[in-house]
Order: C-alpha cells, then structure tokens, then sequence
C-alpha cells in the first residue's frame, strides 16, 4: 500500500484513556496535546532519556536511541522512549507515574518551560497580638511576604480578622502577579495549609473550537482538558460575520459576549469536574484568542475590526478578573490575555509563536495557521514577518457541497490504492456523512494526481477519463448542471468545491510568497513549515505540499504543531518568564499588509493553478 494510502490518524489508549492523534506525531506529542503527563526534562528532544513508556503488545522497532536508553530485555517488554516512537498504528500504552516533581510542566512544540508561575502560595505560622505586639492583622501577614511585597485586595481584609483567630494563625497567603503588571497582590488569605493546591485554567478561544486545560501550578502537570464547539457559532462561522451580527443588530454584541462567557464557564466547570478542584482553587486563567473573539467574550466593540483600516482598541488590555470572562474561579483570580499583532493576527497567533519558538529558533521556519483567516508567520531568531490571508471556509467544511466539521462521519482521507481503487478514511469508522477539510485537500491532491483534475483544476472530459484512470472514470457524472466526483454513492466532490479550495490556497501561497519576497529569500531556505491549529494537526504534508499550499521542501520538514495556541496559553500560567517573552514578541515581529498592495489581486491569479 502506498504511503498516501494508509490512515491519517491513529487510536491509542494512554493508561486505557483514548485519544485520536495524527499519524506520525510522536507519542511525546501525542500525549503532551492530550494532558497527559509524560516526564522529561530535555523537552522531547531525546537527550534526557526519562519520557519512558511501554507498549502492551506489538511494539513497534526499536531506534538507535531506545536500543542506547534500555536492555535488551526492556526492549522485548515493549519499552520505547516516547519522544522517539511516532504514532504508526493503533496502540494500547503504558505510561509510569511520574515519581518525581517534573521540572517541564507542560512541553509545548518540543520547548522546556521551567516552572515558575506568577500565583504563589505560602503556608504561614503567624504570632498572635498582644498587648507588647499590637501590629495589624494585615501586617502581621505582609512581615511574612517581604520578599514578595504584595498589596492586599480589599476583600481580603474584610475577613481577614476572623480568618487567622479561627485557624490558630495558621494560614496560607495567596499572592498572584508580577511586576510586569504592578506589584503582586494579594487576593486571599486561607485557614490551614492549602499549599499544595493552586490551579489554572489555559484557554485557546478559537472561532470555531475552543478548548480549555487545567493546570496543577504547584507540580506544573495538566489535570484535566476538554474542548466544544463555541456557542457563538448561530452568529456565524467566521469573525466577518459575528462583526457583521454587531452592526445590524444593537444586542447582537451583549448576546455573543454571553455565548463566550457560557463557553468558557462550561468548559471550566468540565476539566474542574474531571479533576475535582473547586472553582476557588483556580486562582489565574490565561486566555489565547484572535482579536474579535477577545473583543466579543470582553463586550468590546468589535467594529472597527471589520472595516478598513481594521484598527483593534487595544493591543495591551488593563487588569481582568476572571469574572469579567465569565469564568468561575477564585473571585479575585487575574485572566491573562495575550496581546495581539493586528486586527487579524491575534493573540493566538503570539501565543503560537511563543510555543514554537520562533524567536528563539536560527533556522528560518514558516508559521502557518490554517483557518477561515489564515495566519502566517515567516522568520527565526533575528527577524519575523507576519501576515494574513482571508482563505475563506472552505477548510471548516463551510462553502463545500457535501462538507462538514471534522466529526465522526467525516471523510478526512483520501487515496488511491495500487488496484486503483478509491481508498476513504473516516472518522469514527463509521459510514460517511461528509467531507471535513483535511478530507477535501487529500481527494483534490487525489485527482490530480490520477489525471482527473487538470492544472487548472478543471475536471477532464468524460472522453479522456476512461484511458487516464479506468477503475475511476465512471465515478465522474453530474449533479444537475455542474461536473462532480463520485466518493460514495452520496457524497461527492463538485467543480465548485475544487475552486473554493484554489482560491483558499491561493490566499495562502499568495501571502508566504510574498513574505519571502520581503525577506528577499526563496522557498529553498524554509527549513521547516509548521501547520498550527487543528486543521494543519490532521492535514497530509504531502498533499499540502503538491497543491501548493504550502512551500515545496521535502515532506519531512512539514511538521503538524498541533494546538500551540493552547500550549502558549498553558505556559503563560506556569512560567513568569514566557509571559514576559510574549509580550516581547510585539516589538519583534513587523506586520506586512496585504490588502493594500497593488500588486495582490494579480499574484493571487497566479496561484490558483494547481
């Protein structure tokens, strides 16, 4: 079977717990996206030899490195090291406990993050007044926190008295903040010693999905993740459309910020559920969104974002409670927002860039997020271009006859086998309801690549069909007046499904190519393209690579980086010192406008040839 043929995701089971990953993504990755902890100290990059797990039955072989890491007897018991083991097949996985604190919290796209958030607790055995001691309760607190030098939130001070008589003065001081946003505060002051219990809520708050981790910020290990579709979606499935909603309709702007606020606390009160954490155990949330989601979940109005010039109403926002989210948690738990480039590179995409590194890294890499407004980001260590691209829905399932989200029923591959027959991959092996986006670039790629779509992306007379591939000619028909390609005897793939996927791709190429032109490069010098979102996670690199999406480079150089929105978001809680590489980001990273350029509309043309 050819490469192309075989599945584009795999089933594994982590300790029975089931996940749906990407063929090829490393098992460390694989993991790491799902919450689930695997310890390691080099970040996956195979030096540190601690990322241990072991395969039930059929393991696979073993690399050089396992044969180095373990005896031989370990090999044959299905040891492997996860950093070095790609997802090939479906797999049951053992993976240990870890069995010491891990000093990587959360290794996102391979980057080690020391654990140092900005929420400290600290257990405190106070004296008590007397008549020779009559400092203030809150003094006596703050004696204790010099070398933090909080201020205290009011609400703590209203209970503060009963608080300390009623536990003995033993307490634990929360103290949340950092000095790149004023001095830490501190918002409460709890009975007993609750230490060891400090959480955060990561959020990636995309257009169509959003998905929300807990994180244990004492040990730096996820708890719990979940992710749902985002209740604003009756407003539209894009960001021109929920603005649109705003402008013809006065409530429409108070409505989607309750649709925000009813998707994050859901999520919340899931991942709190499934790790048993009270909501006032969760002391920050950090929140990754482009700039109309965050407009909309904060009641900003968004307007001004979808009309030249495209101007956001701020980029660094003030101080926000979790509350002014709608987020349960600790009443006076800080959010985290990250900062936004422009109007149509958003946080997300700072929050991507942080995970991936792009600015620590002194190859030249290609940042791509893959959506109804495609992000791109071009550069290393030295310099970064960024732009984006309205590539329109085609990749959400929207604008495709018989399309639909990545769900169970969605054919998310295609191939032809060495018989020639048509080879489908479906999501849940269940029957087929529709084609997602990873789906409709493998049958395009398919196509031409038997001879039926022309370079044009025509489909070819009916004639000519017969001699260029036999076994597939009869599946090339009509539905009313407009030439399709049968996939099963329900769904097919249109002409117009063909042109909305070139004029996609044409946004996309259009924007990396002219990205390259400003760094006066040629694609030759991109050493690795990284897909971020979900799309780009399930989308074959060989595919993207022959319909042009992406640069043409050597397949193994198209990475799937996964939810990096997240993974940035999830760093910002556990790391002071992200945080403040994020905002350094902003000065970093030069925006390169595409609508003005006189020149667009024709390079567009250009690349709508396959």
């Amino acid at each position: 079977m050819e490469e192309s043929a075989l599945p584009q995701r795999v089933d594994l089971r982590f300790n029975g717990r089931p996940v749906r990953v990407p063929r090829g993504v490393t098992l460390f990755d694989a993991a790491s996206w799902n919450g689930i902890a695997i310890d390691s100290t080099c970040g996956g990059h195979g030096t540190c030899k601690k990322c241990r797990i072991r395969f039930t039955s059929d393991a696979p072989a073993p690399s050089s490195l396992d044969i180095r890491a373990y005896s031989a007897d370990e090999i044959r018991g299905g040891w492997r090291l996860a950093c070095r083991t790609p997802a090939a097949d479906d797999a049951d996985i053992e993976v240990p406990p870890l069995v010491t604190r891990p000093k990587a919290a959360m290794v996102g796209v391979g980057r080690q993050v020391i654990v140092r958030p900005a929420v400290r607790k600290r257990y405190l055995e106070l004296t008590e007044p007397t008549l020779a001691d009559q400092r203030t309760d809150l003094e006596r607190v703050l004696a204790e926190l010099s070398d933090l030098d909080p201020t205290a939130d009011l609400p703590v001070l209203r209970d503060l008295g009963r608080t300390l008589r009623a536990s003995d003065f033993k307490v634990t001081a929360v103290v949340a903040g950092t000095a790149l946003a004023g001095p830490p505060a501190l918002i409460a002051v709890e009975p007993g010693d609750t230490s060891e219990r400090s959480f955060g809520l990561a959020f990636d708050l995309g257009t169509t999905t959003v998905v929300a981790t807990l994180l244990d910020l004492t040990t730096g290990t996820p708890v719990a993740v979940d992710s749902m579709l985002n209740k604003q979606q009756p407003f539209g499935a894009d960001v021109i459309t929920r603005i649109s909603a705003t402008m013809l309709d006065e409530g429409a702007r108070d409505k989607l910020r309750d649709l925000a606020a009813g998707t994050l606390a859901e999520l919340a009160a899931s991942v709190c559920g499934q790790g048993q954490v009270a909501p006032d155990e969760v002391y920050e949330v950090a929140l990754a969104g482009n700039a109309t989601m965050v407009h909309l979940a904060l009641g900003i109005d968004p307007e001004p974002l979808g009309v030249a010039p495209f101007i956001m109403s701020a980029r660094l926002l003030p101080e926000i409670m979790a509350g002014d989210l709608g987020i349960p948690a600790h009443p006076r738990a800080r959010a985290v927002v990250f900062p936004a480039f422009g109007a149509y590179v958003g946080g997300d995409i700072t929050s991507g860039l942080l995970a991936a590194g792009m600015d620590r890294d002194p190859r030249v890499r290609l940042f791509i997020d893959i959506g109804t407004n495609c992000e791109i980001v071009l550069g290393g260590r030295d310099w970064l271009l960024a732009t984006a691209a309205p590539a329109g829905p085609a990749f959400e399932g929207a604008a495709i006859r018989c399309g639909m989200r990545a769900a169970d029923g969605a054919i998310e591959a295609v191939a032809i086998d060495d018989d020639g027959q048509l080879q489908l991959t479906v999501i849940g092996d269940t029957e087929p309801k529709g084609l997602c986006g990873s789906g409709l670039v493998d049958a395009v790629t398919t196509l031409i690549s038997a001879g039926l779509l022309d370079a044009t992306g025509r489909f070819i007379p009916e004639g000519e069909a017969t001699a260029v591939a036999p076994k597939l000619a009869d599946r090339l028909t009509a539905v009313g007046q407009e030439r399709v390609f049968m996939l099963t005897e329900a769904i097919y793939l249109s002409q117009r499904d063909v042109r909305e996927l070139q004029f996609a791709k044409a946004a996309i190429a259009t924007g990396w190519r002219i990205l390259l032109e400003e760094a006066g490069l040629t694609e030759a010098d991109v050493k690795q393209v990284l897909l971020a979102g979900s799309f780009g996670s399930y989308l074959n690199p060989a595919s993207a690579i022959r319909i042009g999406l992406v640069p043409q480079v050597p397949a193994r150089r198209v990475v799937a980086a996964g939810n990096v929105a997240g993974e940035g978001a999830k760093m910002a809680l556990l790391s002071v010192r992200e945080r403040a590489a994020a905002l350094a980001l902003l000065e970093e990273v030069r925006y390169v406008e595409l609508s003005d350029r006189a020149d667009f509309n024709d390079r567009f043309v250009d690349q709508l040839g396959f």
